[in-house]
């Protein structure tokens, strides 16, 4: 019922943030960002909780200053899920957030100052294990760039880029991974295309200050759509002007709109019309809020008749037709039973879950027998 992806992902070098692998064959990871005070430790670490419960792989704090740093210290403490500081200029913040237990360090090698501070920055991330990510925004460009340039350009970003990489290079640290971001769709789009034709670490995607709700998940699906279908991009940030929460949902809508990623229910729905048996949107609105919490990958199709209901439901893993008098429900393809129109999302809600708990079990089950036999046990 589930059609091959067709992507084939441009080979990078693995590097891993904390316990999460980015680059080679591992899965595209999904981050965000806290947009709380990071001094308020309580409300740092409540927010990173609720990106983490969405179900992001990796969460970015910014650590302004070394006030910022000690409350990185009480953060860590406190969850589980990797961590990216978010440095610049002082070099000083890096070194004491790599003692804090950091999993990755955000900066530009270019404003860090001195060349000696960031080989000893470098020398610490060594030490301990923790990668870079080089960052590079078309808003930030260095002066002797935009003087050649005159504006930003996508070769003006990865020409930023390749500055602070060779600077790595220089003190043979390979373990970094690159984001060349733009709020121009295009720009960006080019920039990591060239990008990723001179570098073999991971690619970091995201279109910066993409816009509010709406609009940023446009052009981010616009902007990633394309990279990704070119088998670009080993983690995503979605940059939207909301709630971080929001990020990771969109992040995960579109890499499981190209068969990328899965992350909880794949929604097939009709946008409804007057052939309608009931009310296609209240019914889709209402089981998205409460499946929220269901992270097993499958297919739901609600479709309001049965023009194009009986063809979703046969591909997906639970579908609803719409049906005079009685609507129709199927499973794994074929039709199970029926169910009228009053009160059934409580219903449906719970045939839901349960077959997300049989693709579950099935799924840790060939798992086992997978890790069984490649063990000779």
């Amino acid at each position: 019922m589930h059609s091959a992806n067709p992507i084939i992902r441009r080979k990078s070098r693995q590097i891993w943030v904390g316990k999460v692998a980015v680059g080679g064959d591992a899965p595209i990871s999904v981050q965000s960002m806290t947009n709380t005070e990071t001094c308020d430790v309580d409300a740092t670490v409540a927010q990173i909780q609720a990106i983490a419960n969405a179900g992001a792989d990796i969460v970015r704090v910014s650590v302004p200053s070394m006030e910022a740093a000690e409350a990185f210290k009480a953060i860590r403490a406190k969850v589980d899920v990797p961590l990216v500081a978010d440095i610049h200029f002082d070099h000083r913040i890096a070194l004491a957030v790599a003692e804090y237990g950091v999993d990755c360090l955000r900066i530009n090698p270019g404003n860090i100052g001195r060349i000696a501070k960031v080989k000893e920055v470098i020398a610490s991330a060594r030490d301990k294990g923790i990668p870079i990510r080089i960052g590079v925004n078309a808003g930030s460009i260095g002066k002797e760039l935009q003087r050649k340039y005159g504006e930003p350009t996508a070769e003006a970003l990865v020409e930023s880029a390749m500055n602070h990489v060779d600077l790595l290079d220089k003190f043979d640290y390979p373990d970094f991974k690159v984001s060349v971001k733009a709020s121009d769709v295009f720009m960006a789009v080019d920039a990591y295309t060239l990008l990723a034709t001179k570098i073999d670490q991971p690619l970091h995607l995201g279109i910066t200050e993409a816009g509010g709700l709406r609009n940023g998940t446009v052009k981010s699906a616009i902007g990633l759509g394309l990279l990704l279908r070119q088998g670009i991009g080993d983690t995503i940030r979605i940059s939207l002007a909301a709630d971080p929460v929001q990020e990771v949902k969109v992040g995960f809508d579109i890499l499981k709109s190209l068969k990328l990623r899965s992350n909880g229910i794949n929604f097939i729905a009709c946008p409804s019309c007057s052939r309608q048996n009931f009310d296609v949107i209240s019914t889709v609105n209402a089981l998205e809020e409460r499946l929220e919490d269901v992270r097993q990958a499958m297919d739901v199709a609600i479709i309001g008749c049965v023009v194009n209901g009986p063809g979703e439901a046969r591909e997906a893993d639970v579908g609803l037709t719409g049906a005079s008098p009685n609507n129709l429900i199927y499973l794994d393809g074929k039709p199970n039973h029926k169910v009228g129109n009053t009160e059934f999302i409580d219903h449906l809600e719970q045939v839901i879950r349960t077959k997300a708990e049989q693709l579950s079990t099935a799924a840790a089950k060939a798992e086992s027998q997978l890790i069984a036999k490649d063990t000779g046990s």
